[in-house]
């Protein structure tokens, strides 16, 4: 099978995906409430520039579908701009410079304002004021037991070290029903969730 290149491009409502020669790409899309800008979390983060109510639709995943052979000669070139969709598939940026295009910019919360619909969906979970950060709690996209990292959030309810098995308690389990990707949920239904 003959591997294509592909590009990326961020838009808004509205706008169309580029077409490469090779053929087309999906960019992550950012509700036009959004922006990226400086997060006290970490990196850049995304916050609400009007009010987001609870339900409404945050942003969609883009990327490229591959298997974890394909992401593994992307990943050091593409992280942390990829999220696990189904056993051995990923979504993520085709190149490095289609990273920023798919960034969401969500960072870790363990008290979190969005969660997922299906497996490339984020909503919000409650209404966002405008100039709030939109962070999600990893354990709703999360489930490699390898992922271990120290929380920054500052939230009275932080679990301190977030790690890729966190989708595995019970009380994450039921605070964010609904809210997990279809990927996570099946497999903690599958567990005995």
């Amino acid at each position: 099978m003959r591997s294509t290149t592909t590009t990326a491009t961020c838009f808004s409502s509205g706008n169309r995906s580029e077409r490469t020669r090779e053929g087309p790409t999906i960019s992550s899309w950012l509700s036009p409430k959004t922006e990226k800008r400086t997060s006290p979390i970490e990196g850049r983060g995304l916050f609400a520039r009007d009010t987001i109510r609870a339900g409404e639709i945050v942003a969609v995943k883009g990327g490229v579908v591959m298997d974890a052979a394909a992401l593994a000669r992307v990943r050091d070139e593409v992280a942390p701009a990829e999220i696990q969709i189904e056993d051995g598939l990923y979504i993520a940026p085709g190149r490095a410079e289609d990273v920023d295009a798919n960034l969401l910019c969500l960072n870790h919360s363990c008290n979190p304002n969005v969660g997922v619909r299906g497996q490339i969906t984020f909503v919000a979970m409650r209404d966002v004021p405008a100039g709030a950060e939109l962070t999600i709690d990893y354990a709703m996209i999360d489930g490699d037991p390898a992922e271990r990292m120290a929380c920054a959030c500052g939230a009275p309810e932080c679990r301190g070290i977030i790690t890729g098995s966190d989708w595995r308690l019970k009380e994450l389990q039921r605070r964010y029903s609904g809210y997990f990707s279809r990927y996570i949920h099946d497999r903690f239904v599958a567990d005995g969730g």
